[in-house]
């Protein structure tokens, strides 16, 4: 295996957390890393984390990795978008190095989180107290 920094998705995993209000993500304790000669077919990206013990041991705070595989780089844009938001909604409100599984991270809640995305991307992420209160509504599962 191979591995690289990816600042180009970090980039664009920095928009998706601000544009999608992900607050709990804290920017400068996730990197984005892409990687070569897995032998996974299907895989694209995986989560990875610091956890408790490890984070304990090392006297240091939670920290996730993003790795993203062979396979994302062929996908479209709006697939990579979902692939980062996908991978964005593995890590819980408590940033503790823990993980949110996959009957949370699903493709429908996964959809709803990119029109979301997709939708305050057009307005030039205008995005305003009255939008907020149907959000909150609308995408309650994230809240």
């Amino acid at each position: 295996m191979k591995y690289e920094d990816a600042p180009d998705l970090k980039e664009r995993m920095n928009d998706v957390v601000n544009l999608l209000g992900m607050n709990h993500i804290v920017i400068d304790r996730v990197e984005c890393v892409r990687s070569f000669g897995s032998s996974s077919r299907r895989t694209i990206a995986r989560c990875h984390a610091l956890g408790k013990l490890m984070q304990k041991a090392m006297k240091n705070k939670a920290f996730y990795a993003i790795e993203f595989l062979e396979l994302f780089d062929k996908m479209s844009k709006s697939e990579q978008d979902k692939v980062i938001i996908h991978e964005l909604m593995h890590i819980p409100k408590t940033f503790g190095g823990g993980f949110r599984q996959h009957d949370y991270v699903c493709d429908r809640n996964v959809d709803i989180m990119y029109e979301k995305f997709a939708s305050l991307k057009k307005t030039s992420g205008s995005f305003n107290k009255e939008n907020d209160k149907t959000d909150k509504k609308l995408f309650s599962f994230w809240r």
